[in-house]
Protein backbone atom coordinates (compact mmCIF):
# COMPACT_ATOMS: atom_id res chain seq x y z
CA UNK A 1 0.00 0.00 0.00
CA UNK A 2 2.40 2.64 1.03
CA UNK A 3 6.46 2.71 0.86
CA UNK A 4 8.82 4.47 1.12
CA UNK A 5 12.76 3.95 0.02
CA UNK A 6 15.50 6.39 1.27
CA UNK A 7 13.25 9.23 1.78
CA UNK A 8 15.09 12.63 1.96
CA UNK A 9 13.08 16.18 2.40
CA UNK A 10 14.74 19.39 2.60
CA UNK A 11 13.30 22.52 2.38
CA UNK A 12 15.09 25.44 1.90
CA UNK A 13 14.60 29.10 2.60
CA UNK A 14 16.78 32.27 1.97
CA UNK A 15 19.69 30.05 1.14
CA UNK A 16 19.31 27.58 4.67
CA UNK A 17 18.42 24.29 4.05
CA UNK A 18 16.07 22.50 6.69
CA UNK A 19 16.26 18.39 6.46
CA UNK A 20 12.31 17.47 7.82
CA UNK A 21 12.83 13.44 6.98
CA UNK A 22 16.01 11.57 6.27
CA UNK A 23 16.58 8.61 4.36
CA UNK A 24 13.13 7.24 5.31
CA UNK A 25 12.72 3.52 4.88
CA UNK A 26 8.91 2.76 5.29
CA UNK A 27 6.45 -0.33 4.33
CA UNK A 28 2.76 -0.11 5.42
CA UNK A 29 0.60 -3.22 4.12
CA UNK A 30 -2.48 -2.95 2.84
CA UNK A 31 -5.17 -2.79 5.34
CA UNK A 32 -2.94 -1.75 8.73
CA UNK A 33 -3.86 0.24 11.32
CA UNK A 34 -0.25 2.17 11.95
CA UNK A 35 0.37 4.89 14.35
CA UNK A 36 2.59 7.53 13.62
CA UNK A 37 3.57 9.60 16.57
CA UNK A 38 6.65 12.42 17.31
CA UNK A 39 7.23 15.71 19.53
CA UNK A 40 6.24 18.79 17.35
CA UNK A 41 8.97 18.93 14.24
CA UNK A 42 9.40 15.91 14.12
CA UNK A 43 8.82 15.33 10.49
CA UNK A 44 4.99 13.76 10.70
CA UNK A 45 3.44 16.81 9.15
CA UNK A 46 5.77 16.27 6.19
CA UNK A 47 5.19 12.43 5.68
CA UNK A 48 1.78 13.55 5.15
CA UNK A 49 2.29 16.30 3.02
CA UNK A 50 4.16 14.07 1.17
CA UNK A 51 1.48 11.29 0.81
CA UNK A 52 -1.09 13.36 -0.03
CA UNK A 53 1.77 15.07 -3.00
CA UNK A 54 1.18 18.48 -1.35
CA UNK A 55 5.39 18.14 -1.50
CA UNK A 56 7.76 16.29 -3.44
CA UNK A 57 10.21 14.07 -1.89
CA UNK A 58 14.23 16.03 -2.13
CA UNK A 59 15.30 11.71 -2.45
CA UNK A 60 14.37 8.79 -2.40
CA UNK A 61 10.72 7.42 -4.50
CA UNK A 62 7.14 6.88 -2.76
CA UNK A 63 5.14 4.42 -3.88
CA UNK A 64 1.33 4.22 -2.71
CA UNK A 65 -1.25 1.55 -4.15
CA UNK A 66 1.94 0.36 -7.07
CA UNK A 67 1.80 3.73 -8.24
CA UNK A 68 5.31 5.61 -7.97
CA UNK A 69 4.12 9.35 -6.74
CA UNK A 70 7.43 10.31 -6.32
CA UNK A 71 7.59 12.73 -9.30
CA UNK A 72 3.74 12.68 -9.67
CA UNK A 73 2.24 15.46 -12.39
CA UNK A 74 0.27 17.91 -11.24
CA UNK A 75 -3.02 16.57 -13.27
CA UNK A 76 -2.44 13.65 -11.72
CA UNK A 77 -2.92 14.81 -8.03
CA UNK A 78 -6.63 14.83 -8.09
CA UNK A 79 -6.59 10.85 -8.72
CA UNK A 80 -4.51 10.88 -6.32
CA UNK A 81 -6.25 12.10 -3.43
CA UNK A 82 -9.32 10.29 -4.74
CA UNK A 83 -7.94 7.31 -3.24
CA UNK A 84 -7.28 9.09 -0.26
CA UNK A 85 -9.06 9.85 2.87
CA UNK A 86 -7.64 12.75 4.91
CA UNK A 87 -9.82 14.13 8.16
CA UNK A 88 -7.83 16.94 9.77
CA UNK A 89 -8.13 18.33 13.33
CA UNK A 90 -9.86 21.28 12.65
CA UNK A 91 -13.16 19.96 11.13
CA UNK A 92 -13.04 22.37 7.97
CA UNK A 93 -16.89 22.04 7.92
CA UNK A 94 -18.74 24.44 5.38
CA UNK A 95 -21.11 26.43 8.16
CA UNK A 96 -23.98 26.85 5.84
CA UNK A 97 -24.37 23.22 4.62
CA UNK A 98 -26.02 21.10 6.46
CA UNK A 99 -24.26 17.38 7.33
CA UNK A 100 -25.48 15.89 3.93
CA UNK A 101 -24.48 18.68 2.20
CA UNK A 102 -21.23 18.57 3.80
CA UNK A 103 -20.43 15.08 3.00
CA UNK A 104 -22.02 15.65 -0.63
CA UNK A 105 -19.66 18.53 -1.47
CA UNK A 106 -16.54 16.18 -1.38
CA UNK A 107 -18.58 14.18 -4.60
CA UNK A 108 -20.02 17.05 -5.98
CA UNK A 109 -16.33 18.82 -6.87
CA UNK A 110 -15.02 15.37 -8.43
CA UNK A 111 -18.53 15.58 -10.60
CA UNK A 112 -20.37 12.65 -8.97
CA UNK A 113 -24.29 11.90 -10.40
CA UNK A 114 -26.66 12.87 -8.29
CA UNK A 115 -28.02 9.66 -8.24
CA UNK A 116 -24.75 8.15 -7.03
CA UNK A 117 -24.85 11.02 -4.00
CA UNK A 118 -28.37 10.23 -2.99
CA UNK A 119 -26.62 6.65 -2.64
CA UNK A 120 -23.63 7.10 -0.91
CA UNK A 121 -24.30 9.65 1.65
CA UNK A 122 -26.40 7.93 3.45
CA UNK A 123 -24.52 4.60 3.55
CA UNK A 124 -21.40 6.71 4.82
CA UNK A 125 -23.38 8.64 7.31
CA UNK A 126 -24.78 5.10 8.52
CA UNK A 127 -21.53 3.94 9.15
CA UNK A 128 -20.55 7.15 11.33
CA UNK A 129 -23.91 7.27 13.41
CA UNK A 130 -25.03 10.43 11.94
CA UNK A 131 -27.81 9.49 9.55
CA UNK A 132 -30.92 10.78 12.00
CA UNK A 133 -28.87 14.33 11.61
CA UNK A 134 -28.39 14.65 8.04
CA UNK A 135 -30.40 17.96 7.90
CA UNK A 136 -28.42 19.57 11.05
CA UNK A 137 -26.03 22.22 10.42
CA UNK A 138 -22.59 21.58 12.18
CA UNK A 139 -23.12 24.43 14.54
CA UNK A 140 -25.94 22.30 16.39
CA UNK A 141 -23.28 19.37 16.56
CA UNK A 142 -20.99 18.31 19.13
CA UNK A 143 -17.17 18.05 18.52
CA UNK A 144 -17.15 14.47 18.17
CA UNK A 145 -20.38 14.87 15.92
CA UNK A 146 -18.32 17.59 13.57
CA UNK A 147 -15.52 14.72 13.56
CA UNK A 148 -18.00 11.87 12.62
CA UNK A 149 -18.99 14.64 9.35
CA UNK A 150 -15.69 14.99 8.21
CA UNK A 151 -14.48 11.01 8.81
CA UNK A 152 -17.91 10.57 6.58
CA UNK A 153 -16.74 12.95 3.94
CA UNK A 154 -13.63 11.80 3.68
CA UNK A 155 -15.25 7.82 3.33
CA UNK A 156 -17.58 9.39 0.46
CA UNK A 157 -15.29 8.77 -2.40
CA UNK A 158 -14.53 4.92 -0.97
CA UNK A 159 -10.66 5.61 -0.70
CA UNK A 160 -8.34 2.52 0.22
CA UNK A 161 -6.38 4.50 2.47
CA UNK A 162 -6.84 7.10 5.31
CA UNK A 163 -5.26 9.44 7.19
CA UNK A 164 -6.01 10.59 10.31
CA UNK A 165 -3.84 14.02 11.06
CA UNK A 166 -4.57 14.36 15.17
CA UNK A 167 -8.59 13.73 14.50
CA UNK A 168 -9.15 13.91 18.54
CA UNK A 169 -6.87 17.11 19.31
CA UNK A 170 -9.68 19.07 19.52
CA UNK A 171 -11.86 16.53 21.51
CA UNK A 172 -12.39 15.75 25.24
CA UNK A 173 -11.35 12.29 26.01
CA UNK A 174 -14.98 10.55 25.59
CA UNK A 175 -15.61 11.60 22.08
CA UNK A 176 -11.79 10.85 21.13
CA UNK A 177 -12.07 7.31 22.13
CA UNK A 178 -15.93 7.17 19.76
CA UNK A 179 -13.69 8.44 17.07
CA UNK A 180 -10.80 5.80 17.54
CA UNK A 181 -13.55 3.20 18.04
CA UNK A 182 -14.89 4.81 14.25
CA UNK A 183 -11.27 4.22 13.14
CA UNK A 184 -11.23 0.78 14.10
CA UNK A 185 -14.44 0.13 12.31
CA UNK A 186 -13.28 1.53 9.32
CA UNK A 187 -10.01 -0.50 8.99
CA UNK A 188 -12.01 -3.47 9.40
CA UNK A 189 -13.70 -2.86 5.96
CA UNK A 190 -9.97 -3.35 5.24
CA UNK A 191 -9.12 0.52 4.59
CA UNK A 192 -5.57 1.22 5.55
CA UNK A 193 -5.21 3.59 8.50
CA UNK A 194 -2.81 5.61 9.14
CA UNK A 195 -3.21 7.83 12.74
CA UNK A 196 -0.96 10.92 13.08
CA UNK A 197 -1.29 11.87 17.15
CA UNK A 198 0.29 12.97 19.91
CA UNK A 199 -2.39 10.91 22.36
CA UNK A 200 -0.12 9.11 24.45
CA UNK A 201 -3.15 6.99 25.73
CA UNK A 202 -4.66 6.14 22.78
CA UNK A 203 -2.10 4.82 21.12
CA UNK A 204 -1.02 2.88 24.20
CA UNK A 205 -4.93 1.34 24.48
CA UNK A 206 -4.51 0.40 20.69
CA UNK A 207 -1.34 -1.67 20.33
CA UNK A 208 -1.10 -1.40 16.92
CA UNK A 209 1.68 -0.69 15.35
CA UNK A 210 3.65 2.11 16.13
CA UNK A 211 6.12 4.58 14.00
CA UNK A 212 7.87 6.81 16.05
CA UNK A 213 9.94 9.90 14.73
CA UNK A 214 12.22 12.04 15.88
CA UNK A 215 14.08 15.12 14.04
CA UNK A 216 12.98 13.43 10.52
CA UNK A 217 14.25 10.01 11.30
CA UNK A 218 12.80 6.65 11.67
CA UNK A 219 13.55 5.73 15.64
CA UNK A 220 11.30 2.96 16.76
CA UNK A 221 8.93 0.82 14.39
CA UNK A 222 7.30 -1.99 16.85
CA UNK A 223 3.92 -4.37 15.44
CA UNK A 224 2.40 -3.64 18.69
CA UNK A 225 4.07 -1.02 19.99
CA UNK A 226 3.64 2.21 22.91
CA UNK A 227 3.99 5.62 22.93
CA UNK A 228 7.88 5.64 23.43
CA UNK A 229 9.72 8.83 23.12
Amino acid sequence: MILFKNVTKIYSSNSINSTALKNINLHIEPGEFVSIVGQSGAGKTTLIKLLIAEEKATEGEIIIGGWNITNIYEQEIPTLRRQIGVVFQDFKLLPKKTVFENVAFALEVIGASSQKIKKIIPQVLKIVGLEEKANYFPEYLSGGEKQRVVIARSLSHRPKLLIADEPTGNLDSINAQEIINLLLKINQFKTTVVLVTHNREIVNILKKRVITLDRGIIVGDQSKGRYVI
